[in-house]
């Protein structure tokens, strides 16, 4: 087992009010931001440590790249899957980034707060009202 994976299955014992698989989805959340969304891009030319503190995303930001994920995978189950990790409201993901944080599986700035993943968006009309079915032309 890897020393993350074995840090994150401590963390569960520690803290069990999520699912690993919400701590997975927010890591891949975070992976999506960056690779398809194009959020925290660095600039071109920037240096290795430069491009790394270019590619944090606030808290705001990061649900927003989690809703449009969750979107992304599950559709209108999004809410449905998510709750079933434990997650119910945005500051739900706030919990889990400073779990991830306080573990050293994640870094934040001096600016960044738990508070402010709070009230980014509510669960039904961010994931339920707002997906919607395109049929085909």
């Amino acid at each position: 087992m890897s020393d993350a994976a074995q840090t994150l299955a401590q963390l569960l014992r520690e803290d069990n009010r999520y699912q690993r698989s919400a701590y997975l989805f927010v890591f891949d959340a975070l992976n999506y931001a960056h690779s398809v969304l194009g959020m925290g891009a660095a600039p071109a030319g920037a240096s290795e440590e430069a491009a790394a503190s270019e590619r944090h995303l606030t808290g705001q930001e990061l649900c927003e790249a989690i809703r449009l994920y969750a979107l992304d995978q599950y559709g209108y189950m999004a809410k449905c899957v998510l709750n079933s990790y434990g997650v119910r409201t945005t500051g739900d993901f706030g919990e889990i980034v400073f779990n991830l944080i306080r573990v050293g599986l994640m870094r934040k700035t001096d600016d960044d707060r738990r508070e402010d993943f709070d009230d980014v968006f509510d669960f039904d009309a961010g994931l339920e009202q707002s997906f919607q079915i395109t049929p085909p032309e």
